[in-house]
């Protein structure tokens, strides 16, 4: 049977001659559908959801090129007759009709995998299940400062095959990768491949965290020699399959201490950069205070080294960190209220956010968390609730299996609802604490997403300046 590589570069040199099928409507697969179409393919469309809640301008796309498309469930006979199958992130990959494609050897890639085939400027992606939008985000505006056309997507913002459609005006690419991406990125090959963590997330999707981190991994599988890693060296999970595994790009790491590795430290409170013998000098970058805050300070050194390897100048990324505004709902300072400060972390979504930001706090801190539970461990929680956390107030779903494990270290309160905890908190905090939402749960059994749960944290802080 035919490797996924095989088949792609089949189709590349000819991709007409192919029937593709794209599963799942979204932004990235209205994308692919576009591109492939361009492509002069004959392509058609699969989706679980109802034809009433598409895209009103996919809808007029689809009939006016003439495009077969099926909604409401997957029909067994449509994904068989395809020669390629183009799957959306979202689509799990164990639903019955892609297991018997896998079976009689029809190949399956995603979107980001199809537009690898054909981009053909250089591409930094970046992963970890924290800090990839940071990073990635950070990373072009480095690259414009320093005078470079750059392309920012892949899971944020504009999807690959978008750019591809379009002018293609630009030097380099710079991707934000998602795990589920990566289970089916076929060729992608980065000459920058940035690895920034890996901790417990999207086990409800997972068999094992092995699998997610084996998945993780997978962004370096297509490397050659001349390819770079950029990888956190204060991450175990990542130093531990390092050093099992045969990588081919050459290794770069970023931490707090490098103890003689290449790459980028935090040291004379900035980032300095070591090339470790390669006989140039080393490179030192401040930062804002607000930047030196933990998880952002690790942001920095990885975006300043892959950076670097990259090309980019020094005054480009002097000049990109200043003009760098931290992204909301990640440990963004809201208000200092009664010389109490108040952080809105709602994007942690995961117990590894939680520790990062937790890690940064130099003041006693008012947890507030829960949500909805994705099957991470909370115990892995608790030495760093036990050495920052003075209360734990606790909302959601998520609240009494939490409480079972945290209420060993911590004592635990249950408001109801986010703006009692908000209230409970200013009662609890002293002069010189720091209140910090940051919930490790997803937010969907109480709010419409992230955003909306910080931005009813933000509300519920201004009304104590109004009180």
């Amino acid at each position: 049977m035919k490797t996924i590589e095989q088949h792609l570069v089949e189709f590349i040199s000819n991709p007409s001659a192919y029937k593709v099928l794209v599963v799942g409507c979204g932004i990235s697969g209205f994308a692919a559908l576009q591109f492939l179409k361009q492509k002069g393919v004959e392509v058609s469309l699969s989706d679980s959801g109802l034809k009433k809640d598409a895209s009103p301008t996919l809808l007029e796309w689809l009939e006016s090129e003439n495009v077969f498309s099926e909604f409401g469930g997957h029909q067994s006979k449509t994904f068989l007759n395809a020669d390629l199958l183009v799957v959306s992130p979202g689509v799990p990959l164990n639903i019955p009709q892609i297991t018997e494609c896998y079976r009689q050897g029809i190949p399956i890639v995603g979107e980001m995998g199809l537009a690898s085939c054909f981009i053909n400027i250089p591409v930094v992606a970046v992963t970890g299940t924290n800090g990839k939008t940071t990073v990635t985000e950070m990373l072009g505006t480095m690259f414009r400062a320093g005078g470079q056309k750059v392309f920012v997507g892949g899971n944020i913002g504009t999807p690959l095959t978008e750019f591809l459609i379009g002018s293609q005006d630009a030097e380099l690419a710079v991707l934000e990768v998602s795990s589920f991406q990566l289970e089916t990125a076929g060729i992608l090959q980065p000459k920058v491949g940035v690895m920034l963590n890996i901790t417990p997330d999207h086990l409800d999707r997972y068999e094992s965290f092995e699998a997610y981190g084996d998945t993780k991994f997978q962004l370096f599988a297509n490397q050659h020699q001349s390819d770079v890693m950029v990888l956190n060296c204060d991450d175990r999970e990542i130093m531990e399959r390092v050093n099992k595994k045969t990588l081919q790009g050459e290794k770069y790491f970023f931490g707090n201490t490098l103890s003689g590795l290449p790459g980028a430290e935090w040291k004379n409170n900035c980032v300095e950069l070591c090339w470790a013998g390669k006989g140039k000098k080393k490179e030192q970058y401040p930062l804002s205070a607000q930047m030196k805050l933990s998880p952002v300070r690790e942001n920095c050194m990885a975006a300043i080294l892959a950076a670097r390897l990259m090309g980019c100048s020094e005054e480009g990324i002097r000049r990109g960190l200043e003009k760098f505004q931290t992204l909301p709902h990640r440990v963004s300072l809201i208000a200092e209220i009664n010389n109490v400060s108040y952080y809105d972390d709602s994007k942690a979504t995961n117990i590894g956010a939680v520790q990062s930001a937790l890690v940064g706090m130099n003041q006693p801190v008012i947890l507030i968390a829960g949500g909805r539970d994705k099957g991470g461990d909370y115990s892995l929680l608790s030495e760093a609730v036990r050495k920052k956390v003075k209360r734990l107030l606790l909302i959601g779903e998520a609240k009494e299996k939490m409480e079972r494990v945290l209420g060993k270290v911590v004592q635990v309160e249950m408001p109801q609802g986010l703006e009692a905890a908000v209230r409970r908190a200013a009662e609890l905090a002293d002069p010189g604490d720091a209140v910090l939402l940051s919930p490790a749960c997803a937010s969907f059994d109480m709010f419409q997403s992230y955003v909306d749960r910080g931005n009813h944290f933000q509300k519920a802080v201004r009304l104590l300046l109004e009180n």
